[in-house]
């Protein structure tokens, strides 16, 4: 890993020092996804079928997962498998449930009411990719939050292998989230059939879920079609900033910077730290973990573009990483919740030497779907708000209406929107007139009526 030294970089220099990887051949990926989704719309089942034959090397008589698939998989974990991923589910689960929004009711003045209700998105499709590795952790991810937002139609995508199958772990991992529709379709086909539908796949309002280049322009091309879904989030390759002080181990350091790197050969994994020491036995202990990894190959490519920054104090380095505003951000660094409020721009952050990132992949209860590539400056990670709709109410009695119905023509007057002031006046004018003709029928007062 290169060693930069802040200070002495010029402002190109810095951008340069924080700038992704750039994903090559953006207009090729667009121009592919764009005809692979036209294709599925105009051939449903047989198109997808197609693709999967050319993308994933699979011949499928049925797209959809079988009961006996389901149980074959089940079969294939050990009980020591199936118990980590109940374990991680659970907490999943209690930190998810935790955020399930309430609605709520204001009276913002006398005889106007002001109400939110909230209501599941009725169809969802999760997409959990395959790639060099199996994603059961992305199934939890998806199908935990959607489960406790009552989203009541749930539909899952992932690639098959060349064998026509599911990865067993994902299956499992479906079925304990209580996923029962579960496609074995991948890549840019499996957005565009779960956009748009297709005889056996069911169309879905948003989908959800991190995939390769291919995927990211597919769901950016269906959330953009009125006619198509919503997409969660946009996503890049993985990434993560760590910041270490002197205090930091050198080999947890180095041990956190690879967990990311071997994502994929695009993935970034930078550390800030103050110790020109500490980033030179960093790079050492990189390159030390490094040979005795199984993904040496990823890792050769993901930290080229990878770095050590060595600033002047702690402060400049949250500077930096609010900057960058990494997927990841680690404070390894002596009393790192005291650094916390520092964080302005960050998609989940893991405070001290013993919260290692993949905790949060796997089990601590966070969601790991997560805004990258810098989006963490205006995107949160996934919660169970992004599967539910936040649906204002408004309901206004005759008084309350008469009382701030003025203030509504005059803005929409202000405007030059005279429909806009019409439809309260007209409702002025009969509340008016309902009240004059109720003093019209009123016994004159003395009367003794």
């Amino acid at each position: 890993m290169r060693i930069l030294d802040w200070k002495t970089l010029s402002a190109g220099e810095r951008r340069a020092a924080l700038a992704r990887p750039v994903q090559a051949a953006r207009n090729d990926v667009e121009t592919i996804a764009r005809e692979v989704i036209a294709n599925v719309r105009a051939g449903g089942d047989e198109a997808v079928r197609a693709y999967t034959r050319r993308f994933d090397g699979a011949e499928l008589q049925s797209l959809a997962v079988s009961a006996e698939e389901f149980t074959q998989a089940e079969r294939a974990l050990s009980p020591e498998q199936q118990s980590a991923l109940e374990r991680a589910i659970d907490n999943v689960e209690r930190f998810h449930r935790a955020q399930t929004p309430d609605s709520l009711t204001v009276e913002t003045m006398p005889g106007v009411r002001c109400e939110r209700v909230i209501r599941p998105i009725s169809a969802v499709g999760l997409y959990v990719p395959a790639g060099s590795a199996p994603l059961p952790s992305a199934v939890v991810m998806l199908a935990v939050p959607a489960r406790i937002a009552g989203c009541p139609r749930r539909v899952l995508c992932t690639p098959p292998g060349r064998d026509g199958r599911a990865h067993p772990a994902v299956l499992v991992a479906a079925r304990l989230c209580g996923i029962e529709t579960l496609f074995k379709v991948g890549g840019a086909q499996a957005i565009a059939a779960m956009a748009y539908g297709t005889e056996t796949l069911p169309k879905v309002d948003k989908i959800f879920g991190p995939g390769n280049a291919w995927v990211t322009a597919a769901k950016q091309a269906v959330a953009a079609d009125p006619a198509g879904a919503a997409c969660d989030m946009p996503a890049g390759p993985s990434e993560v900033l760590v910041i270490a002080d002197e205090s930091a181990r050198a080999d947890f350091v180095a041990a956190d910077l690879l967990a990311q790197a071997e994502h994929d050969p695009q993935a970034q994994a930078i550390l800030v730290t103050p110790s020109p020491t500490l980033a030179a036995a960093v790079a050492a202990a990189v390159a030390s973990q490094t040979r005795a990894l199984s993904r040496r190959a990823i890792l050769a490519q993901s930290l080229a573009g990878s770095r050590c920054i060595v600033v002047g104090d702690l402060e400049s380095a949250l500077d930096v990483a609010n900057e960058y505003a990494a997927e990841h951000l680690i404070l390894e660094v002596r009393e790192p919740r005291r650094w916390l409020e520092k964080v302005a721009s960050a998609g989940s952050v893991f405070l001290g030497a013993w919260s290692p990132e993949p905790m949060g992949d796997y089990c601590s209860g966070t969601n790991h779907v997560l805004p990258t590539y810098g989006y963490a400056r205006a995107y949160s990670g996934l919660s169970v708000l992004d599967f539910v709709k936040r649906i204002t109410v408004q309901e206004l009695s005759p008084a309350g209406l008469r009382a701030l119905g003025p203030v509504a023509v005059s803005l929409a007057r202000l405007e030059g929107l005279d429909a806009h002031a019409g439809a309260v006046t007209r409702r002025l004018a009969a509340i008016a007139n309902d009240e004059a003709n109720d003093d019209a029928a009123a016994p004159p007062a003395g009367s003794g009526a």
